[in-house]
């Protein structure tokens, strides 16, 4: 697993370091709002369907924007991720999708706008319970179970507004688990019982904001976390990337991917033996409403 995340650290700064476009710079002591919204439908229709399949219907709405400040050597910036969806079959019913909700802010301040001394925070947690379908008997998330924080205080790298490298040294990562059920099986790393854990260690975030073609955008946003413990040097990873591809005034296409390791998130397998921490993966192709601002 360090292996893998030393290969995503590096093609995600490779990617950065090579953007080239910065389409809306900063406005000197103005608030500059940026980012993209829609929602996504889609849906099965059958009628004696010799091949057989069942109806079905699906649908996400997202938003993904940022909200800048730029005064004198002072930068503020903060984004905002939100994302949730449903689907619903004849046989399983509905059934969630996708669920995110992610906060970032941060303040800089700099003598040559390329380097910024910078506090940052963020807030990861999600709007609903989750379930390990087919079981819907026992959730195993929830609203702020878990939520993810982190407190940093550390050095940007600011080249361009559309791109940025956040180092930070001196990081708090913070886990909630607040719900009755999933804190006493201690879920999510917490003692069991627990509803708090605060681990200290090295935090990266990189963010790029990008044309790739005509009418086709990204958005990506990586954070590397290690603990300053035994576990130093098992990173934990969460990867976004947003591709919005613009078909006419009305219409778009999105492809959203999440990637994610957290080694303090064990995994069961169908006898409920416990295993270690596994790489997670989830993509959300959608053909919908957009809007960009």
């Amino acid at each position: 697993m360090k292996r893998t995340c030393l290969m995503i650290v590096f093609a995600v700064l490779a990617g950065i370091t090579h953007a080239q476009t910065d389409d809306k710079g900063y406005e000197e002591g103005k608030w500059v709002l940026k980012g993209v919204s829609g929602l996504n439908l889609s849906q099965t229709a059958m009628t004696n369907w010799s091949a057989g399949g069942e109806n079905s219907v699906a649908g996400n709405a997202y938003l993904n924007g940022s909200l800048t400040h730029k005064s004198g050597n002072w930068l503020w910036m903060t984004t905002l991720v939100a994302d949730y969806g449903l689907a619903k079959t004849k046989s399983q019913g509905v059934r969630k999708s996708t669920d995110k909700i992610g906060i970032s802010t941060q303040l800089g301040y700099s003598t040559n706008n390329v380097w910024f001394y910078t506090l940052m925070g963020d807030l990861n947690t999600q709007f609903a319970k989750g379930y390990n379908y087919p079981d819907k008997e026992h959730y195993i998330s929830n609203f702020f179970a878990p939520a993810y924080s982190n407190i940093s205080l550390g050095m940007e790298y600011r080249p361009r507004s559309n791109y940025s490298v956040f180092l930070s040294p001196v990081s708090a990562k913070m886990t909630w688990v607040a719900d009755d059920y999933l804190s006493d099986i201690g879920a999510f790393g917490v003692d069991p019982g627990d509803r708090f854990k605060i681990e200290c260690g090295a935090y990266l975030k990189a963010r790029a904001e990008m044309p790739v073609m005509e009418n086709v955008s990204l958005i990506t946003t990586a954070d590397f976390f290690t603990p300053y413990n035994d576990q130093f040097g098992n990173i934990d990873v969460n990867w976004d990337v947003l591709i919005s591809m613009k078909i006419n005034k009305f219409l778009s296409a999105t492809l959203n991917t999440t990637l994610k390791y957290d080694n303090d998130v064990k995994t069961f397998d169908d006898n409920g033996t416990k295993h270690g921490a596994k790489v997670q993966f989830k993509e959300i192709l959608g053909v919908g409403l957009a809007y960009n601002f």
